[in-house]
C-alpha cells in the first residue's frame, strides 16, 4: 500500500511517500480504506520525538491518529461494524506505529464510530481528535447552561468545534482568536476579543461579572490570565497544552481519550446540524510533508487534511 512514513525522529524532511505492507488486523479491529486523514499538532510533535518519553515508536512510523474510510476486513470479534461501512476514528494506540496517513490502516473498534451521512470525507476525518478533545474538556470543566466560557484559540479546529459544543449546551461563548477571523467565531456563535497584551481587559469589558470556565486550547500562557477573569467563585479551568500553568492555578490538564461513545454522541450532534467542521485545505497524501509544515505555523483556522483516496 502507498503510504507517508518515518525511519527517524525529525521534521517534516524525514517523512517518506512509497510502499509499505498493508497492516494485519488483531481480533478487535478492522480494516479501514482511508478517504481522507486529518493533520492535528500532535502528529508533526510525535514526529519530532516530544511523545518519546509517553510512547515508544516502532519505525518506519505510519504518523496519523484521525481517519474517515471505508471498513474492508473485520476482525474475528468486531462485530461492531461490518464490510462496507463508513466509519470515523481516532485511531491512536499504545505505541507510534501504523497510524492514518496510508491507504489501509487497522484501527480497534474502541476507538471507531459511523461516519455521519451529511459530511463528507475530508470533513468526516476533521471530527475525531479535534471533537473529542473540546467535547472531553467540556465536560471536566463541567460546563453548562447559563455559564460564560472563555476559548482560547477559538477558531483552531478544537477551538471552533469547542465554540459550537459550548453553545449547544447553552453557554455564552468568548473566543479569543485573531482579527481576521472574528466574524467566523460570531457565525459559530462567540464573542471574539484579540489575543495579547490587554486580553484581560477585553475580556472583563464583555463579561464584567467574569467566566466560569475556560478552555486553553493553545498552551504558550494563555491561561494564565484565568484568576483575572474569574467570576465569583472561581473558574473551572481545562488545558490541553499547558501543564504547569493548569497545576499551579488548580486546574486540569487533559489528554484527550479514544472513545466510542463520546465520538458517537458527536457523530450524531453533526448530522442534526449543531457541529460543523471547517477544512481549511486539503493536501494529496503524497504532500503530506507539507500539510505538516502549514500546521506547524499555528495560524490555520479550522482542519488541515489529508486526501488518500
Amino acid at each position: 500500500m502507498k503510504a507517508v512514513s518515518y525511519r527517524a525522529y525529525g521534521g517534516p524532511e524525514v517523512l517518506e511517500y512509497g510502499e509499505l505492507p498493508r497492516p494485519k488486523i488483531a481480533p478487535d479491529s478492522v480494516l479501514i480504506e482511508v478517504r481522507a486523514a486529518a493533520v492535528n499538532p500532535v502528529d508533526w510533535k510525535a514526529q519530532a520525538g516530544y511523545l518519546d518519553p509517553l510512547l515508544d515508536a516502532v519505525f518506519p512510523v505510519v504518523p496519523g491518529w484521525d481517519v474517515a474510510g471505508v471498513v474492508v476486513e473485520q476482525g474475528v470479534d468486531a462485530p461492531e461494524f461490518a464490510v462496507g461501512d463508513e466509519v470515523i476514528g481516532y485511531v491512536r494506540k499504545d505505541v507510534l506505529s501504523g497510524g492514518t496517513f496510508a491507504e489501509y490502516v487497522a484501527a480497534p473498534v474502541r476507538t471507531l464510530a459511523r461516519k455521519p451521512a451529511n459530511l463528507s470525507f475530508e470533513q468526516a476525518a476533521g471530527l475525531p481528535l479535534a471533537g473529542l478533545t473540546a467535547y472531553q474538556a467540556l465536560r471536566a470543566a463541567d460546563v453548562g447552561e447559563g455559564d460564560t466560557v472563555l476559548v482560547h484559540a477559538a477558531a483552531g479546529g478544537v477551538g471552533s468545534l469547542g465554540v459550537q459544543l459550548a453553545r449547544h449546551l447553552g453557554a455564552r461563548v468568548i473566543g479569543t482568536a485573531s482579527e481576521r477571523n472574528h466574524d467566523y467565531l460570531r457565525s459559530l456563535g462567540a464573542e471574539p476579543v484579540t489575543y495579547g497584551d490587554g486580553l484581560a481587559d477585553r475580556v472583563r469589558a464583555l463579561a464584567p461579572e467574569g467566566v466560569h470556565a475556560v478552555m486553553d486550547f493553545v498552551g504558550d500562557g494563555a491561561a494564565r490570565t484565568t484568576p483575572q477573569l474569574a467570576a465569583e467563585g472561581g473558574a473551572r479551568l481545562v488545558s490541553i497544552a499547558d501543564p504547569e500553568t493548569a497545576a499551579a492555578l488548580g486546574g486540569r490538564l487533559l489528554w484527550v481519550r479514544p472513545d466510542a461513545a463520546d465520538l458517537t454522541a458527536l457523530a450524531h450532534l453533526a448530522e442534526q446540524g449543531v457541529l460543523t467542521v471547517d477544512v481549511a485545505e486539503v493536501f494529496p497524501l503524497e504532500k503530506t510533508a507539507d500539510a505538516h509544515r502549514l500546521s506547524a505555523q499555528g495560524h490555520t483556522r479550522g482542519k488541515i487534511v489529508v486526501r488518500v483516496r
